[in-house]
């Protein structure tokens, strides 16, 4: 910290200060205003001139003109090491559960607590040799962190390579002990520790190169998997009202999806849903190990009744947790719930800082910010020649479910797939509540394009022939379209639909989806022959109930051989020159 560096406050505006300030002062740099013995986190947001402009994290009551304001010199920053996983912090990455030890259940101000526990010991194991040429993100050993490894790299902010001069031995060490030095092309040594910081609104770059997201991310999410694909390192969007499923999606992508790490950026959130993703994560087994979901997340808590500030900082700081482990060759998701709350706390800023307003008051440069924070997702390839990777999914919350306002379409801008669910799937309880025919992805299924098309081309004509019935009713319906439409129902019951809270049918292995959806394509591309549209609607009904009881089935078990049976019978009972 800079002697002396301090302002005074000219001016108060909820929880933006305006500082005056006689020496240096950075962008984003953390400064702290006073208030007796309590120090209150800010962020300076816009300079100018001998003026700056600052973000409060914390109520700013009982501050006024002529108080004191400290700069530190440093970006808003989180510290990086092991320990981090199984976390719960709020957006400044304080642990809420130590920061309740200390002011129990209603948090006070000014109290801010190490993300990080800097007594405890960890098995260090040397990678790197002395003399051994590193750059920033190299490996010089690891420790063992849940089921990974957790790699001790060069830290991120040392530039151009550097020449290992010592390194400790085999053993136990704390995070502040020093585990290594190296030295730089000018001469100059610098201890390395376990733990580093970085500043949250900058990437980390310390790779070779961004890969194109190809291969798909598994979530076992048949519609998700099979019609609206997320690659490993790509991202999607869940737009949807209130009650549309949202929150237990993503509990069911964070639980199956072929990821290593999960972070939870709840952001802004009710108190409501993110004392239920707190309850419910612990207890989610993980399908890996057997053991809590919980031992390889971690969860960024900001409810909406904290400061509206600190929104912005949970999602910077989720974005850069993932990028450390991504670091580390690790496929991680991260789901942000919502991104709505973020942007309704930019709006609140860029009123207070009185910029020329946008659509609907959202700042002029809400599409930027957004496409920033998305383009940190990525598949990237390593120094070393390995891969990790990020795949970010946002939840957004529109007003009413309209998805034209500005903070949707500036999402689908920049995602690589749009899983939109609807309030009239929702209110159907046809869940996951994902609209077959509103959403869309860039990215490549797991099954054959063809008969994706076939299947879609399908729902297509299945929507058209129940919007028709509608006028006309179920009599001026042509047989061939009642079957059409039966066939569209069928795709949608036995394949769309799935019960997230059965073991079975709540996950569905890649290889279990295409097998079905091959069975599911024969149904759609063969031809029928029905008397009336009785006989169709009860053969429909039949065989759908014959498919459901086959997807609650262990796959290729015997009780699934004995039902697939009863499927393929079903099948030919009404199928011409079968």
């Amino acid at each position: 910290m800079l002697e002396n560096n301090t302002g005074h406050i000219v001016g108060v505006n909820g929880n933006m200060l305006t500082v005056e300030f006689e020496t240096a002062v950075t962008q984003n740099e953390v400064a702290f205003a006073v208030l007796g013995d309590i120090r209150l986190k800010a962020e300076v947001i816009r300079v100018r001139g001998r003026r700056a402009d600052l973000q409060v994290y914390e109520n700013t009551a009982g501050l006024k003109v002529g108080d004191t304001v400290e700069f530190t010199n440093d970006l808003l920053s989180v510290e990086l090491g092991p320990g981090l996983l199984t976390q719960v912090f709020d957006g400044l990455q304080n642990p809420l559960n130590k920061l309740a030890e200390k002011s129990g259940f209603f948090l006070q101000r000014g109290v801010y607590i190490g993300a990080l526990d800097y007594e405890r010991q960890w098995d260090f194991t040397p990678l790197a040799k002395i003399g051994d040429r590193l750059t920033a993100g190299s490996y010089i050993g690891y420790v063992p962190e849940g089921i990974f490894k957790h790699y001790i790299m060069l830290p991120f902010l040392f530039r151009g390579t550097w020449e290992l001069v010592d390194v400790a031995a085999p053993g136990s060490y704390k995070l502040r002990d020093c585990i290594a030095k190296a030295k730089n092309e000018k001469g100059e040594v610098r201890e390395i520790t376990m733990v580093q910081k970085w500043p949250v609104k900058i990437p980390i770059s310390c790779y070779k190169e961004k890969l194109m997201p190809e291969k798909p991310l598994t979530t076992q999410i048949r519609s998700i998997d099979t019609f609206f694909p997320v690659a490993q390192g790509g991202t999607f969007c869940t737009p949807g009202p209130f009650g549309a499923g949202k929150t237990v999606l993503q509990h069911a992508i964070s639980q199956h999806a072929e990821a290593d790490v999960v972070i939870i950026a709840a952001c802004g959130e009710r108190a409501g849903e993110v004392v239920e993703i707190l309850r419910e994560f612990p207890h989610l087994e993980d399908p890996r190990t057997g053991k809590s979901l919980m031992d390889r997340s971690i969860i960024i808590c900001n409810t909406s009744s904290m400061p509206v500030a600190a929104r912005e900082a949970s999602v910077y700081t989720a974005v850069t947790l993932a990028e450390y482990y991504r670091q580390m060759g690790l496929n991680c998701l991260l789901l942000a719930d919502s991104t709505s709350r973020w942007a309704q706390a930019l709006r609140e800023m860029s009123g207070r800082l009185e910029e020329i307003p946008g659509e609907e008051a959202f700042p002029a440069y809400l599409e930027s910010l957004i496409a920033s924070f998305y383009e940190r997702a990525g598949l990237v390839r390593l120094n070393d020649g390995g891969q990790g990777s990020i795949t970010i999914g946002g939840s957004v919350s529109p007003a009413g479910g309209n998805f034209e306002e500005p903070v949707t379409q500036a999402t689908l801008k920049v995602v690589g797939a749009f899983l939109g669910l609807s309030r009239e799937r929702s209110s159907a309880r046809r869940f996951p509540a994902i609209h077959p025919l509103d959403s869309w992805s860039k990215y490549r299924s797991i099954v054959a394009p063809e008969k994706l098309a076939c299947a879609r081309n399908i729902l297509r004509r299945g929507n058209e022939v129940n919007q028709m019935m509608k006028v006309v009713g179920e009599e001026g319906t042509h047989i061939d379209d009642f079957v059409v439409y039966l066939k569209s129902e069928f795709v949608d019951f036995v394949y769309l639909q799935q019960n997230t809270f059965d073991k079975v049918d709540g996950a569905t292995s890649r290889e279990r989806q295409v097998y079905t959806f091959d069975k599911v394509i024969d149904v759609l591309e063969s031809t029928f022959k029905f008397e009336d549209k009785d006989v169709a609607r009860r053969y429909f009904l039949e065989l759908r109930l014959a498919f459901t009881n086959l997807n609650y089935a262990e796959y290729q078990s015997d009780k699934f051989k004995e039902l697939e049976k009863a499927v393929d019978e079903k099948i030919s009972e009404r199928k011409e020159n079968a």
